[in-house]
């Protein structure tokens, strides 16, 4: 069991009234075996784990050594188990799966997805909102993955999500983060709002930028599965998680448009020592 360092600890954030220090959310799809999973799962210090409740109600899926892994590794941290809705394409669709999520692991977390595109699985801003309305109306904790648009974002706050869940990237093409002017808007005009980069993040340079520009935390699947060392990877991710809170904390330097001087220049020669 990896031990959160005093730094992560201080340094808390909150989904209602459960208080979280991890700022690393870790999805458990494509993983080589379950004993890595778990050990990643360690590595990375996530105190969310994501689990596609449409691949264990599929032939073959349900209690098997994945989910068992799973729960194993949730129980050993203390960690919170995040059903999402993967695969479903429409409202209906979503809150159906949504209350087998809700009965089956006991919980009112919900990833919400509803996928508008095959080919680039962006959300479907329509669906998502009424998804989401019904979903709160009936008591759940939604995490909304939607796109990065303002409108959009701002409806589903307005229905009652907690937080929102911006695409840096289509799913699982680790080309990091393509618009960040729109991830830098949603920051500035909703700075009350937890905001978590969901998706499209490739490697842990991408997540330490998220996270530089105010982003409240950052959710990995791809970039850690699929890499020829997850364990070590998740580690990598959970260290640049930390650099980039670290650095918006202490504040980043302002950009220039030319050449600043870094050593003052006095006009008098001197010598040191």
């Amino acid at each position: 069991m990896a031990c959160a360092d005093s730094n992560e600890t201080a340094d808390v954030w909150r989904v209602g009234e459960v208080e979280l220090f991890s700022r690393l959310l870790l999805g458990t799809a494509r993983y080589p075996s379950p004993q890595v999973l778990g050990e990643a799962i360690a590595a990375s210090g996530a105190q969310v784990v994501t689990v596609g409740l449409k691949r264990q109600l599929a032939p073959g899926g349900g209690e098997n050594a994945f989910v068992e892994m799973v729960r194993v590794a949730l129980r050993e941290r203390g960690a919170h188990l995040l059903p999402n809705t993967a695969g479903c394409t429409s409202a209906r669709e979503a809150v159906q799966l949504a209350h087998m999520a809700r009965e089956l692991y006991g919980t009112p977390w919900l990833k919400l997805e509803v996928v508008g595109d095959d080919y680039t699985l962006q959300p479907d801003p329509q669906e998502l909102l009424v998804a989401a309305r019904e979903l709160v109306r009936e008591g759940f904790v939604v995490f909304p993955y939607c796109t990065d648009d303002l409108v959009t974002c701002r409806r589903l706050l307005d229905v009652g999500c907690p937080l929102l869940m911006p695409w840096g990237a289509p799913i699982g093409s680790g080309q990091g983060l393509l618009n960040p002017f729109a991830l830098r808007l949603l920051r500035e005009r909703l700075p009350d709002a937890t905001l978590i980069v969901d998706a499209g993040i490739g490697a842990p340079s991408h997540a330490a930028q998220a996270m530089e520009m105010g982003f409240d935390a950052v959710l990995i699947n791809s970039a850690v599965s699929y890499s020829p060392d997850p364990v070590r990877m998740a580690g990598a991710f959970r260290q640049a998680v930390q650099a980039g809170r670290a650095a918006r904390l202490a504040g980043i330097m302002a950009r220039q448009d030319f050449a600043q001087p870094s050593t003052p220049v006095t006009g008098q020669p001197f010598l040191i020592g």
